[in-house]
């Protein structure tokens, strides 16, 4: 029944606006590249190498597609069984640490908040990467509480291959999650002696030969840059703000108080409530808490902030939640600075929505008052969007769920704080069925309806001045596009003159494109698409004209 109701949920409506720039349209490239190319031993992206990631999610969409065809629903079906899966397990480990009720709660909390719900209709990695972690965590914790029974032996093969799968999905940070974690709690417990234990060596025996198994396949194979490409890669997140997503340290503390409100302020509400446990529950406890800090510290310290890059924290952040909610409920009345935190970030969502939903009346009185300088967002904002009017029920809903949950802590009524999660789910799916699409034709539709049309001619297409990946997807690149003898030439020598700065990334080679469609001499039409706040380079080159401009981007034609 609970995979009924969340497949119901989250599979509807998946395909309804296409993919999003660029992690979505990055892993669908390389499954449809996949697909097209007959190689699923390795990922590619522009038909190139791309060792920037291993390849099970890429196989789980090459998979979807094979079924549901080249589109939006299947890029996103994987991440939609990922709900279910994510959903029953977390019934499973909370009925095992509490009750039936603490894991249905665990699970209902989880889907009602708006970024784990979000990222479950999306394309994205980390659903099945946090997963696959946090499903390890939890077999580990059941071993840790019984290291030495022959009935923890299954668990401990079943964790070790999950963490396994997990650095399949998205590389060996998982391994250095789940260490972290598990290095903080046997410190803190003095526990060391159960490394020794049978079940955790069938564990990490078992993850180790799953982990590397796709590794040594690619190194026997010859492909030893693999490993290499992973160090540098991971050394650029860590050490860099790659590809512009830098931030401010408490980047991912502000991504979670209010990508998981409500949950958000009872997690620090109740976190210091753990009397009355048993010694089980401390134990789970205590993984979940070190889980939360090791992924919360480690991703504010990497350089590089993206929002999902803190979306393990979902999985402990969502069980003190539901620990104080189960548990402690009777103390949990919001005071002071907490019950001001939570009226003001509910003020500020409605009001963000209020905003969005009312951008018709006074999109062109902001157009003309000069307060947005940005020429690309300025174009963004002219783009020609039916709104019906409906979009705005989503505002009321949303306080309707902020109001029943506050008073639902505040009581101490837990069928009222189960309504309001369940209000919430319904204004989560409102809003992304109707203001999402909405969204995307400001921010990339002109351009995505370009290279459709792309699509049905044989002509070169590329970008010019930013990193986009939806010129592949959904111009349908094929391997044939890369078989010009000049091309080749030209391509080759401007990427061996970068060589030693990570010649295998995927940049140097759509640049060396771009630079040898605008310069050399091609064999069809070629077209390149840039920001009209980045044309200047195009309006100096002699042998491309602009063909017209819409929504923020200008297309180009080259003349002869």
């Amino acid at each position: 029944m609970i995979s009924l109701v969340t497949g119901f949920v989250f599979i509807p409506l998946l395909g309804n606006c296409p993919l999003f720039d660029w992690d979505e349209i990055n892993f669908a490239e390389c499954a449809r590249e996949m697909l097209i190319t007959g190689d699923y031993g390795r990922v590619q992206l522009n038909f190139q190498p791309f060792w920037e990631k291993p390849p099970f999610f890429i196989w789980l969409q090459a998979l979807s597609m094979n079924i549901f065809g080249v589109n939006e629903f299947a890029a996103r079906f994987p991440n939609a069984v990922c709900s279910i899966a994510t959903v029953l397990v977390l019934y499973s480990a909370g009925s095992k640490f509490h009750s039936r009720n603490f894991g249905l709660l665990w699970s209902l909390m989880y889907i009602a908040l708006m970024l784990p719900h979000l990222y479950f209709r999306s394309g994205i990695i980390d659903p099945w990467f946090n997963l696959f972690i946090f499903y390890a965590v939890y077999r580990l914790i059941l071993i840790t509480n019984n290291p030495n029974s022959a009935s923890e032996l299954k668990g401990a093969f079943i964790g070790g291959v999950s963490l396994g799968l997990a650095v399949l999905t998205k590389g060996p940070a998982a391994l250095i999650v789940v260490g972290l974690t598990v290095l903080f709690v046997l410190t803190l417990l003095k526990l060391f002696h159960v490394l020794r234990s049978r079940t955790y060596l069938v564990f990490m025996i078992t993850c180790l030969l799953v982990s590397l198994s796709w590794f040594i396949g690619e190194w026997l194979n010859g492909n030893s840059d693999v490993i290499q490409e992973f160090i540098t890669y991971q050394s650029r997140l860590f050490n860099t703000g790659d590809a512009g997503h830098d931030g401010p340290i408490y980047y991912h503390v502000l991504v979670l108080l209010l990508g998981c409100f409500p949950a958000s302020l009872i997690f620090i509400r109740s976190y210091t409530n753990k009397q009355d446990l048993t010694h089980f529950q401390l134990l789970f406890r205590r993984f979940m808490v070190a889980l939360f800090w090791v992924v919360l510290i480690l991703f504010s310290i990497v350089k590089t902030k993206i929002v999902h890059y803190s979306s393990l924290c979902y999985f402990p952040l969502t069980f003190m939640a539901v620990l104080g909610l189960m548990q402690y409920l009777p103390q949990l009345k919001l005071k002071g600075i907490l019950r001001s935190a939570y009226w003001l970030i509910t003020s500020l969502i409605a009001l963000a929505l209020i905003l969005i939903c009312a951008l018709p009346l006074y999109k062109d009185a902001l157009l003309r008052s000069n307060l947005i300088t940005d020429s690309f967002a300025k174009g963004n904002l002219q783009a020609e969007v039916n709104w019906s009017g409906m979009e705005a029920i989503v505002v009321p809903i949303f306080l309707l769920a902020s109001f029943l949950f506050y008073k639902g802590v505040q009581k101490a009524k837990l069928n009222k704080i189960v309504y309001a999660l369940m209000t919430f789910l319904i204004f989560i799916s409102i809003t992304i069925a109707m203001i999402i699409p909405r969204v995307e034709m400001y921010t990339q539709h002109s351009a995505i309806a370009f290279y459709k049309a792309c699509a049905k001619h044989d002509c070169y297409v590329e970008t010019h001045g930013y990193k986009s990946y939806a010129y592949l997807f959904y111009s349908d690149r094929r391997p044939e596009h890369h078989i010009h003898p000049g091309q080749i030439a030209y391509i080759k020598k401007f990427i061996d003159e970068r060589a030693g700065a990570g010649k295998i990334r995927s940049v140097f080679y759509a640049n060396a494109y771009c630079n040898w469609m605008k310069y050399e001499k091609i064999d069809k039409a070629g077209y390149i698409v840039c920001k009209i706040n980045d044309e200047g380079p195009m309006q100096d080159d002699s042998f491309y004209r602009k063909l017209y401009e819409l929504n923020g981007y200008s297309f180009w034609g080259r003349i002869h």
